[in-house]
């Protein structure tokens, strides 16, 4: 058997269909990647094939972030015509003997992998990585930047319904003309038919529940967490054992507008505490502050390694990172930037295993009240107690699922 995975997104997208990957090759299934361009050297660790998708996701993400203005819907609809289009061609080239799509990532490019599995008639997957991606009358949707909704409207199924309008306004007109080019019926509500209605959830039972009764039939696997067996770098190693577990801080593949204020706030509120810090350069290219030998930069290292050394993780709360720390037992200050990010500061919190940080901007006032909660006794054994309850296996049973599905020809999955 033969699978195309599509993730159009930032790190936190691609990771974790990494992770599924690897369960699907050990099973005997062989996999075609499709992503941004910026993962290559890491799906050429893994021996993955990719298919680069559009331009530089960072640079996309950058822009998003320095800009002053949200772009107004007619530039996002054409943006998504473009965006479906040229996922489309490389996609369908792609999945040439495949047996079944995977998508998730931005809306017009899993559009584009459902038109790509349709078109061949074979089943497609939609993978959500956090529960109030999908509808449900227990959540509200996400809230997109520049775009709130009427403050009178608290009623979730209606708040659902606005958004359903929202998104047939920004990408339907681009979805469906595409789908009329290549032959295939109009989309009536793009989202719905994007996310099908047994779409399938890539988080951890215990961290992000999928809560009934709902609409949608949801199969939840557990989180799809990528093997990392890389030791840590020798002057990592080092600074680790130089002195007290030291608090780490990085927003992962979040972009900053204010990026070295951050840094300091974090690294001063760091001290405020007595602790060391280890900052993560990240997309927002964090910096030390100066050169005290109580603080430590580091790159891209292994995270599942690292987190069961440190004394607390400061971070923006993608889901991938919230997953990382909660099965190190590592106490959390989460402080959440957009999309996700609110979600998992909040289950942080209801849990118990850490913060959740009030806003996307830290001072060092802020970040210093948020740190003295995680770095209590009682939040460290809270969160090494959760650490035990969460799954490790959710890609294996995804894959397997996957594959049996696909040798009976039937659910759960949209062909």
């Amino acid at each position: 058997m033969r699978v195309l995975l599509l993730s159009y997104g930032s790190r936190g997208d691609v990771e974790p269909m990494v992770g599924l990957a690897v369960q699907l090759r050990e099973l005997g299934a062989e996999v075609q990647m499709c992503a941004p361009p910026d993962f290559a050297e890491l799906l050429d660790g893994f021996g993955l094939p990719l298919v680069p998708l559009g331009t530089s996701v960072r640079k996309m993400a950058s822009g998003a972030i320095t800009g002053k203005k949200p772009q107004p819907p007619s530039s996002m609809s054409q943006r998504a015509a473009e965006m479906v289009a040229a996922t489309y061609e490389p996609v369908a080239a792609a999945a040439e003997g495949c047996d079944a799509v995977v998508a998730t990532g931005l809306l017009p490019a899993a559009a584009a992998a459902r038109s790509v599995a349709e078109k061949m008639g074979i089943p497609y997957v939609f993978v959500a990585y956090f529960p109030t991606y999908l509808p449900s009358p227990h959540h509200p949707p996400l809230v997109w930047p520049g775009r709130p909704v009427p403050p009178d409207v608290t009623d979730n199924r209606t708040l659902w319904d606005l958004n359903t309008e929202r998104l047939n306004e920004l990408f339907g007109e681009a979805v469906n003309t595409h789908r009329a080019s290549i032959g295939l019926p109009s989309a009536d509500n793009v989202r719905d038919h994007v996310f099908t209605d047994r779409p399938w959830l890539a988080a951890d039972p215990v961290l992000g529940p999928w809560r009934q009764p709902a609409d949608l039939d949801v199969v939840q696997t557990g989180a799809w967490i990528r093997p990392d067996e890389r030791p840590l770098p020798a002057d990592l190693e080092a600074f680790l054992d130089a002195g007290t577990p030291p608090v780490y801080v990085g927003f992962g593949s979040m972009p900053l507008r204010d990026a070295q204020d951050v840094a300091r706030a974090a690294i001063d509120a760091v001290r405020a505490q007595g602790r060391r810090a280890l900052v993560s350069r990240g997309w927002a290219d964090l910096a030390l502050t100066d050169d005290q030998d109580d603080c430590f930069a580091v790159g891209e290292v292994n995270q599942q390694a690292l987190f069961r050394r440190v004394a607390a993780v400061v971070h923006h709360g993608g889901a991938g990172t919230t997953t990382t720390a909660a099965r190190a037992g590592a106490p959390q200050v989460v402080v959440p930037q957009l999309a996700d990010q609110p979600y998992w500061a909040g289950r942080v919190a209801e849990l118990g295993i850490g913060a959740a940080h009030d806003g996307p901007t830290p001072t060092t006032e802020s970040l210093s009240a948020a740190l003295k909660t995680a770095l209590t006794p009682e939040t460290r054994a809270r969160a090494q107690a959760v650490a035990g309850t969460v799954r490790a296996d959710g890609a294996a049973v995804a894959a397997k699922l996957l594959l049996d599905a696909i040798g009976q020809e039937g659910p759960p999955m949209v062909a």
